[in-house]
């Protein structure tokens, strides 16, 4: 025998309920016990990634490692010379005309104190449209968040 229309969704509904007031009782404990047991380590930081593609949309040929490292060695590093970290990989984004574009990229990570953030903010940006420039891209991607770091 199988539950009429009504009967089952009077079991959904008090499942739901059920659901809705268990939830943030659980969610409570969860962030609790994690909060007492993880000490803050660091000082306030932000980390800034920026992601450069290296197809050239008018055809031309793709960036190199050397011209990549030479674009960081030259109007990175000048404005960041505490450090910086570099990453390869392969990205995928949709162009302005709708392509979806494969490419092998580059990851910039940056990391400065809160502090710098205003400061830091129009070095970023030089750097993103030098590299559009440069190299005929037409986007850098950019994610900034607040992060602790300890060194």
């Amino acid at each position: 025998m199988t539950p009429g229309p009504t009967r089952g969704r009077a079991v959904l509904v008090t499942a739901g309920l059920l659901l809705a007031v268990a939830a943030p009782t659980a969610y409570a404990t969860l962030d609790d016990g994690a909060a007492a047991t993880v000490p803050q380590r660091g000082e306030p930081y932000i980390e800034t990634q920026l992601f450069f593609g290296t197809e050239r949309p008018d055809g031309g040929p793709a960036v190199t490692d050397e011209q990549f490292m030479t674009f960081v060695d030259e109007e990175v590093t000048p404005d960041f010379p505490d450090g910086l970290t570099v990453q390869t990989g392969r990205g995928q984004w949709r162009d302005a005309s709708g392509t979806i574009e494969k490419e092998r990229s580059y990851e910039l990570i940056l990391l400065y104190p809160v502090a710098q953030a205003a400061s830091n903010d129009r070095k970023i940006e030089d750097i993103r449209r030098a590299y559009e420039k440069e190299f005929a891209q037409e986007s850098v991607g950019r994610v900034d968040d607040r992060a602790r770091v300890d060194f």
